[in-house]
């Protein structure tokens, strides 16, 4: 496993991390499926085992089932110091519905109801779960977060964005970190703020390295995703395109890069903006695969630049 600093914070994180929102389960749907917990604490324990020392959930996955089960793969380890847990607030789950919630009271409260779920009395990384512009603007949110950090209830603060404009804006705030969309078929949000990133030391974490799943190459066009995965509304064309473009880069296929999911984290590690990748661990068979990636070599910068070139053709699907 190889390491980065990430950003200006003093985390020495694994390239490849384990996300977690899979392992949330989908007994409220926005997920991946149903899961095995036990299964999910193997795939935890792999990943830690195989040197991967970055986590990332959010309250909202599985409505804290995710950072749950998280907590209990802590107790197990019984190495917290070892291991370097990353969450998410802002989406208030414990009403009747759904909602976005900011405040400081309700941040304040998703925060001890994390930490008593995560087993542990800090936050290594608090990151803001896609807030709306207007309080992105306002600035009051990272008061609150830079008040925690003052509390050592968390050591650092970050914001997950959809639009390049958010990360823009949020940099006079303070942040240290950026979630963001970042893979072989979808590049452009990352492609767009690299340049502020890299300017202001901002780490970088990549979510959806795998597109969805899609750059596994274990789906087609005539893949049916149930109710509650979040793949399920997808439009017929949608999935088409996204699986015909998958399909495009098996040509970069090579002995050591043998699978596409190889070959997806490989071009999302390439790039040096990118402090951390953290593919979807849904199981063990999965994180096994995963971790793996860090042992393989590069891909070439011809490889890199015949992959750009396809992606500014949005490889010829349409």
């Amino acid at each position: 496993m190889k390491y980065k600093i990430l950003g200006k914070t003093e985390l020495k994180v694994s390239e490849i991390g384990f996300g977690a929102w899979a392992i949330g389960g989908n007994k409220h749907g926005n997920s991946y499926g149903p899961v095995d917990d036990n299964e999910s604490i193997k795939a935890l324990e792999y990943a830690f085992n195989s040197g991967c020392n970055f986590f990332d959930t959010a309250d909202l996955y599985g409505h804290g089932h995710s950072e749950s089960v998280i907590g209990e793969f802590l107790k197990k380890i019984d190495k917290r110091d070892k291991a370097i847990i990353a969450t998410k607030v802002g989406c208030d789950f414990y009403g009747y519905s759904l909602k976005m919630n900011f405040s400081e009271t309700y941040i304040n409260l998703a925060l001890e109801q994390s930490l008593k779920r995560l087993n542990t009395d800090y936050i290594d990384l608090y990151q803001l779960h896609n807030p709306p512009e207007n309080l992105i603007q306002n600035g009051d949110i990272f008061e609150i977060m830079k008040d925690l950090k003052k509390q050592g209830k968390i050591r650092y603060f970050g914001i997950c964005i959809d639009e390049n404009y958010e990360l823009i804006q949020s940099i006079k705030w303070g942040i240290d970190t950026v979630q963001l969309m970042y893979n072989a078929l979808e590049p452009e949000i990352g492609n767009s703020v690299f340049e502020h990133t890299d300017k202001h030391n901002i780490g970088v974490i990549a979510r959806e390295p795998l597109s969805n799943g899609i750059l596994t190459g274990k789906y087609d066009e005539n893949t049916y995703f149930p109710f509650g995965d979040i793949r399920h509304a997808w439009p017929t064309s949608y999935l088409r395109h996204r699986v015909n473009s998958a399909k495009v880069l098996r040509r970069f296929l090579r002995d050591d890069i043998d699978t596409l999911t190889k070959l997806a984290l490989k071009f999302v590690l390439n790039n040096p903006s990118i402090s951390i990748a953290i593919p979807g661990c849904k199981d063990l068979e999965q994180t096994i695969e995963n971790m793996a990636v860090s042992e393989v070599s590069d891909l070439l910068e011809e490889e890199i630049y015949k992959i750009h070139h396809l992606q500014s053709r949005k490889f010829d699907t349409y």
